[in-house]
């Protein structure tokens, strides 16, 4: 399958302008060949801590999931998009949703919040993976990449493609790939799975910069493909699931299935209150 990683500017509350820049970019994926376009976390409303509730009206009015669905119909892939959702908690989710031509394929709601989304937002409670042509994967949003766990569970569950968009500001495009290379290989490599990321570019109305980088991880953890710039761009990789099913075949290569987890109780300990 071959998957695009999209590096794309977002304008806060300005979903139709988004989703029209999405769909411009979702022409152009589909006539490079792409079967599945991860775009950057929050990337229809835009990304704002502060204006969190107005990003999830905004998205409302949008119909997001309609729209997202329409795009993957008529041009048969799937999109991965993502925007703040409401909650009945009062402070939205940010989510990511997954369509394909024949409707929903699922949705991730960030589960591990940084510190500052953490008083604008509220966690999502599921680690699921979903199928799209033969390929299981999984999402996470950003600051969830420095959670080792959730990619150990999303490939204990048969995810063989491990997808980390992101609005990860601050830096320079080449700072920004530089700190993703310190973690990414690992998730790929530790958990034969290749794994994907993307980020939002440019800067926002509240003074945000985010470096357009993307990056592309086969399960051996080598990168097969970057981006670092200051553009909207999709950076192409071809994903190979009979690859990753050899590799786990290999007794000296599939490390989860050597896992003892018997001994693992601590990590399922809720932390102590510092």
């Amino acid at each position: 399958m071959r998957v695009g990683a999209v590096c794309m500017r977002s304008t806060l509350e300005s979903v139709e302008e988004n989703l029209g820049r999405m769909e411009s970019l979702v022409e152009e994926g589909s006539r490079r060949g792409a079967e599945l376009l991860c775009f950057p976390e929050l990337c229809v409303t835009g990304y704002s801590l502060r204006r969190a509730k107005d990003l999830a009206r905004a998205a409302h009015r949008g119909r997001v999931a309609e729209r997202l669905a329409g795009m993957a119909r008529r041009w048969n892939l799937a999109i991965l998009a993502g925007y703040a959702e409401r909650s009945r908690e009062g402070r939205p989710y940010i989510t990511h949703l997954a369509a394909g031509p024949g409707g929903l394929l699922g949705l991730h709601r960030k589960t591990h919040l940084s510190p500052p989304e953490s008083d604008a937002y509220t966690p999502g409670k599921a680690l699921e993976v979903h199928s799209y042509r033969g390929i299981v994967f999984g999402m996470q949003l950003c600051w969830e990449a420095h959670f080792p766990e959730i990619s150990t569970l999303m490939a204990l569950k048969g995810a063989t493609l491990l997808l980390f968009p992101h609005a990860s500001p601050r830096g320079t495009p080449e700072e920004k790939l530089s700190s993703w290379l310190r973690h990414l290989p690992a998730r790929a490599f530790d958990n034969t799975a290749y794994a994907v990321a993307c980020n939002q570019a440019g800067e926002t109305a509240e003074g945000l910069s985010f470096p357009a980088v993307a990056v592309a991880v086969d399960p051996d953890g080598r990168v097969v493909g970057s981006y670092a710039a200051e553009e909207d761009h999709i950076l192409m990789v071809d994903v190979d699931p009979l690859r990753v099913s050899r590799l786990r075949r290999h007794p000296m290569r599939y490390f989860l299935g050597g896992r003892s987890p018997e001994l693992y109780g601590p990590l399922c300990r809720r932390r102590r209150s510092q």
